[in-house]
Order: C-alpha cells, then sequence, then structure tokens
C-alpha cells in the first residue's frame, strides 16, 4: 500500500481521537496552580520557622526539585502527569523529572556510559537555549542602555 503524505495525514486526522483541549487546559491549570500552592505553602512554613525571606525561597526550591526527583524514581510523577498533563511542568517540576527520568531509563547501561551520558537528553536543549537566551537579552538590554 503506497499512500502520499497529505492522504495520510487526511486519513490520521480524520481517526485520531479528539482531545478535549478546554478541560485538558483547565486541569493543567489547576494542578500547576496546587504546585505553585503548595511551593507557596511550604515557603511561608520555612519563613515561620525563622528562615530569611531569600533562604525560605531557596529551601523551597530545593524541596520542590527534591520530591520531584523522589516521586519520579518511585514512578509516581509519571502518573500524576498522566492525568495533570502539562500543569506538571511547572518550571522547576517538570526540570527534574526531565534530568532523573533519562538517569533511570539508563542506569543498566553503567554510570557513565548510561546515567552520565545521558542525564541531560532532555533538560540539556532547555539549559543550552535558556542560557543562549539569556545572554542574548542581556546584550539587547545593554545596547539600549547605552542609548
Amino acid at each position: 500500500m503506497n499512500i502520499d503524505k497529505k492522504t495520510y495525514k487526511k486519513y490520521a486526522t480524520a481517526h485520531a481521537p479528539k482531545s478535549p483541549l478546554a478541560k485538558n487546559c483547565l486541569w493543567a491549570f489547576c494542578v500547576g496552580g496546587a504546585i505553585c500552592t503548595f511551593g507557596q505553602l511550604l515557603t511561608s512554613v520555612y519563613k515561620v520557622w525563622g528562615l530569611p525571606k531569600e533562604d525560605a525561597g531557596t529551601l523551597t526550591s530545593v524541596t520542590l526539585i527534591f520530591l520531584s526527583a523522589l516521586l519520579t524514581g518511585l514512578g509516581i510523577f509519571d502518573n500524576i502527569a498522566k492525568h495533570a498533563g502539562a500543569g506538571t511542568l511547572v518550571p522547576i517540576t517538570g526540570f527534574a523529572n526531565s534530568v532523573v527520568s533519562p538517569a533511570i531509563d539508563t542506569k543498566s547501561e553503567g554510570l557513565v556510559l548510561g546515567v552520565g551520558s545521558k542525564i541531560f537528553t532532555v533538560a540539556g536543549p532547555v539549559l543550552l537555549y535558556g542560557t543562549l537566551a539569556g545572554a542574548v537579552y542581556g546584550v539587547i538590554y545593554w545596547i539600549s542602555k547605552l542609548f
């Protein structure tokens, strides 16, 4: 059977299940908001325990990264993400998951050739282009201040 790309795309679109876009967006918003609310709650608790605002914020970030990595390692984060969708991609939790997942998947290949070489396969491009975008923005900002 030989089908051209246009015909195949039309066929695939007709037979693909329709996604409830509004429901998925609302659910992702709620889950992402819940993660952010939990982070704010952690910050408030750390401040009540006597930490300065900056230290409480840092400890909140570390706690969220640790919990995301732990839940990924236990296989729970993927189940949450399966139901929550993009809501789990709140930057710090999604980033922790994107670093830990490849490490877990490749641990059987060894520490160097597996985990060491593939740990940043997902997060690497984010780091690269985030850093590059920051540098470009910095140059633009610097040039704008000259005039």
